[in-house]
């Protein structure tokens, strides 16, 4: 390839953005890499410029590159644009519409509680004999054990439970249609990939079959190429299986699967650097205001409360009544007190049984934090390390790969390397490119998993979302080659 498709290629890299995106770096330097082995693909190109218009043949040149053709070039788009219009669509969820619906039945029922526990009783009697009765009674029950107090207290109770576990709930719906979207990103880009190399194998089975024809190859070696092109088309069945399956669940979990979506790997490198250079004791601190340990902490508060309905359901409440009467020409009129004697039971271990509730859910809420803690210790351990290797992978793809690739097909057109060990290294490569991939999902998947069920998700990604998007319009992109250095 000369000088000047060279510099054009550079140019495009530049104005598309992809130095400032991670893995699409390595991934385009990869297919360039294997697709440009010394004027092989543009020698395919120029044997077929009479049967292929000339910008069709630029956009099968771009894509073969790993370049977006200039009918497709994409600004890169910020964390905080596309951020808010999946959160719109993730809201108007059902699931997450009936959550709404359940607060509502929360906040209902603390009303419902804190309502009087007894109405008054209003009793008529009339007796007929010789001289005929009439009688009047009006009754109420005291609240004397506080029924109402305890009743409203394990409603709000109850509802921040409630509001709780929705919100940890929210965060885990949130993590799962994330790691789906970027689950069909990855996908996409090893279609992608696969599409490039079954493009690059057609172009040098082209150009072994002219070697053939020069005797400079043998037919044994053109058959290899002609299974590693059959391979590669298998493989691209594969990867459009694969981005398929993906897409089905985006569409299952989302109901659509065109939404807006950008990698963020970077923002994960801004949580682990923050929670890295965290000192200590803020983060013996965090893991106990962790959200996903607000429920377990509401659970003992509840248990305490159980035991005090308990003493309030059993406490003998009083009863006032107030009743006249008429007797023939006698009037009469009456007060009288009732209050139950707890002689026959008094209910203590009832009692005893509500205070040993408050000692599971002391222990169910130090099991919780401890093996929440221990999966934020593991998380704050292992994600660095795998950012690392992420970037070490991506140096290695971008430097010693395509030096790799540009050898071994110099090599090979000059007869050094078999065609045999030629397409073997060619395998090695693109293997390296897939395990990336790989490495890429698995950052995504244990972030996500960890943000969801600790409850962190939504507060990071809005406060995220609102710091980008009251920066500077240049911040993005500054902000992603920091990362990047």
């Amino acid at each position: 390839m000369n000088k000047t498709t060279l510099a054009r290629t550079l140019a495009c890299l530049f104005r598309s953005g992809l130095l400032s995106c991670g893995l699409v770096l390595a991934a385009g330097l990869l297919a360039f890499a294997l697709a440009a082995e010394n004027d092989t693909l543009d020698v395919f190109l120029e044997t077929n410029a009479l049967e292929t218009k000339a910008p069709e043949a630029e956009v099968f040149k771009a894509q073969s590159l790993g370049l977006p053709a200039k009918e497709t070039d994409a600004p890169y788009v910020a964390f905080g644009q596309w951020l808010p219009a999946l959160l719109t669509q993730f809201n108007q969820l059902p699931e997450v519409q009936a959550q709404l619906t359940r607060q509502q039945q929360a906040e209902l029922a603390i009303q419902a509680a804190d309502r009087a526990v007894y109405n008054p009783e209003l009793g008529l009697n009339y007796q007929n004999a010789d001289t005929d009765s009439y009688s009047l009674g009006l009754s109420q029950t005291l609240d004397w054990g506080d029924k109402r107090g305890v009743a409203t207290k394990r409603a709000e109770l109850e509802a921040q439970i409630m509001f709780a576990d929705i919100g940890l709930e929210r965060n885990q719906m949130l993590a799962e249609r994330l790691l789906a979207l970027a689950e069909q990103a990855q996908s996409r880009k090893a279609l992608t990939f696969a599409e490039q190399q079954l493009r690059f194998t057609k172009a040098q089975l082209g150009i072994a079959k002219q070697r053939l024809a020069a005797g400079d190859l043998s037919n044994v070696e053109l058959q290899l190429m002609q299974l590693e092109l059959a391979t590669n088309t298998a493989d691209y069945a594969l990867a459009e299986q694969v981005a398929l399956v993906a897409g089905g669940k985006v569409i299952e979990l989302l109901g659509d699967n065109n939404l807006a979506f950008s990698e963020f790997i970077k923002e994960i490198h801004v949580f682990a650097t923050q929670a890295k250079q965290a000192p200590a004791p803020e983060l013996d601190t965090s893991k106990s205001t962790l959200p996903a340990l607000a429920s377990a902490y509401q659970q003992v508060l509840l248990a305490r409360v159980n035991a005090m309905q308990v003493k309030a359901d059993t406490s003998a409440d009083p009863t006032i009544s107030l009743g006249a009467e008429k007797e023939g020409t006698d009037n009469k009129l009456g007060v009288g007190v009732s209050i139950p004697l707890q002689v026959r039971n008094n209910y203590s271990e009832l009692q005893a049984v509500a205070d040993k509730g408050i000692a599971i859910a002391e222990q169910g809420y130090l099991a919780r934090e401890r093996v929440l803690t221990a999966k934020q210790k593991h998380v704050l351990y292992a994600l660095p390390r795998l950012l690392e290797r992420y970037q070490d992978w991506r140096e290695l793809v971008q430097v010693s790969g395509a030096k790799a690739a540009k050898s071994l097909s110099q090599q090979w057109q000059a007869g050094d390397v078999s065609t045999s060990e030629y397409l073997q290294s060619r395998r090695q490569l693109a293997a390296s490119y897939l395990v990336g991939l790989n490495l890429e999902t698995a950052i995504y998947q244990s972030w996500l998993t960890w943000m969801g069920e600790s409850g962190q998700l939504m507060p990071f990604l809005n406060g995220t979302a609102e710091q980008i998007s009251q920066a500077p319009s240049h911040m993005p992109n500054a902000a992603v080659r920091t990362v990047n250095q």
